[in-house]
């Protein structure tokens, strides 16, 4: 089969893709279209890029840079979004993708989810931790107030601590607190009253509204700049059940704007009052120690010191005395030990002495001149001079004979 065309009917690749291109932005110039997040990418241009896919299909998506501000939460593979925006041709691949401008998640508020990703990070950065929390001063010199110049939160501060403290030095540092640009401001007043040191405390906040209008206490950089300033913060946003990021990090929250100033700055009449009763306190304290001086001083005068000193004194001679009693008769014990052991041990020696033998009869045999004694007739001769201890004296003798004993054979003599 032949093919029959003509100059006028064959197209470009250029120009189909571009006839298409027109097609799809005219059909589709303003859609919203539900997927599931896949394929997640950041480039380094900041554009990002992802597909969306259903149970069926899928089809490719870009975020531009420009069109981030409009997304506040944080994206992520398996997320299920809903996303605004008009169908294009990306002509170098020829493919179709869309070109989002808005985006949500589904099943949440967008804001209610990048809060919750925003607490949940900085959480874990330690942000939150009362470790890094500063002690509010009891007694400020001045105070920095950083909120809109023309709001109601400003004028009921202004009230009260006038009315509490009249007289207070006031640093007021104007700002946005809504809208596009509010949060930079905030930040940046943050850091100028750090940089000047023309305060003592910082008051940051506004009045009530609804989350969008709160926003800008939620951005991670006024969080950072609370978190890093070294003038403690209270954070006053919105009402009582209104929180915000800025009330975690912050050194104290309070629930309103009005309340933050009653937290900061004492009230004078109370003060006065107070000061007024600790005088009284101090000057009954005073006269009570006074009075117990005198009392003691008065104990201690002469006379009594005298009398005093001589009932001790007669104190410790009963004392000695009793020591003296007991001392004496410790040692008449311990001598009449002492008595009764000398006493025995001389009977013993008594009783063992040579000389209770002599007594009865016997006599004490030594040789001369050696002095040796002798026990048996072998231990002379005859001629030898002996020595005899009688009971009485002493007898020198020389042997002229000597006569052995004959023993019997059943021992007798």
């Amino acid at each position: 089969m032949d093919i029959v065309h003509t100059e006028k009917n064959i197209l470009s690749v250029s120009e189909i893709t571009r006839i298409i291109k027109g097609l799809l932005q005219d059909s589709f110039p303003d859609i919203w279209v539900r997927g599931e997040i896949s394929n997640f990418r950041t480039a380094s241009s900041g554009h990002i890029y992802f597909t969306l896919k259903d149970e069926v299909a899928v089809i490719k998506a870009v975020l531009f840079k420009g069109y981030q501000k409009a997304v506040p939460f944080e994206l992520s593979d398996g997320m299920n979004v809903i996303v605004h925006g008009n169908v294009d041709v990306f002509d170098k691949r020829g493919e179709y993708q869309i070109i989002v401008d808005l985006m949500e998640p589904e099943g949440i508020g967008a804001l209610q989810l990048a809060f919750d990703q925003l607490k949940t990070k900085l959480q874990k950065e330690g942000l939150f931790d009362d470790s890094h929390k500063k002690k509010i001063p009891d007694f400020p010199d001045s105070i920095g107030i950083i909120t809109s110049p023309t709001g109601a939160a400003l004028r009921d501060i202004l009230n009260i601590v006038n009315r509490r403290y009249s007289g207070m030095r006031i640093v007021i540092y104007p700002v946005l607190v809504q809208g596009d640009g509010a949060a930079e401001e905030i930040a940046q007043a943050i850091r100028k009253a750090n940089m000047r040191r023309e305060v003592d405390v910082l008051i940051v906040g506004r009045g009530g509204g609804s989350i969008e209008d709160l926003w800008p206490f939620n951005e991670e950089i006024v969080a950072r700049a609370i978190y890093d300033s070294g003038i403690p913060v209270v954070s006053a946003v919105g009402h009582e059940i209104d929180f915000t990021i800025s009330d975690f990090v912050a050194d104290l929250r309070a629930p309103t704007p009005s309340a933050a100033a009653e937290l900061v700055v004492r009230n004078k009449a109370e003060l006065i009052k107070g000061g007024r009763e600790l005088i009284i306190r101090l000057y009954s304290s005073i006269d009570r120690m006074l009075l117990q001086k005198k009392e003691k001083a008065a104990f201690y005068s002469s006379d009594l010191l005298i009398r005093r000193m001589t009932q001790l004194l007669q104190q410790k001679g009963q004392t000695l005395d009793e020591l003296e009693r007991t001392l004496s008769g410790l040692i008449g014990s311990y001598l009449i030990r002492i008595k009764g052991r000398f006493e025995k041990a001389v009977g013993q020696l008594n009783a063992l002495s040579p000389l209770r033998t002599l007594a009865r009869g016997f006599a004490f045999i030594s040789r001369l001149p050696d002095g040796r004694p002798v026990f048996s007739t072998a231990d002379v001769q005859e001629g030898d001079q002996i020595k005899s201890r009688l009971r009485d004296g002493v007898l020198f003798s020389r042997i002229r004979e000597i006569s052995k004993i004959r023993k019997e054979q059943d021992g007798t003599v």
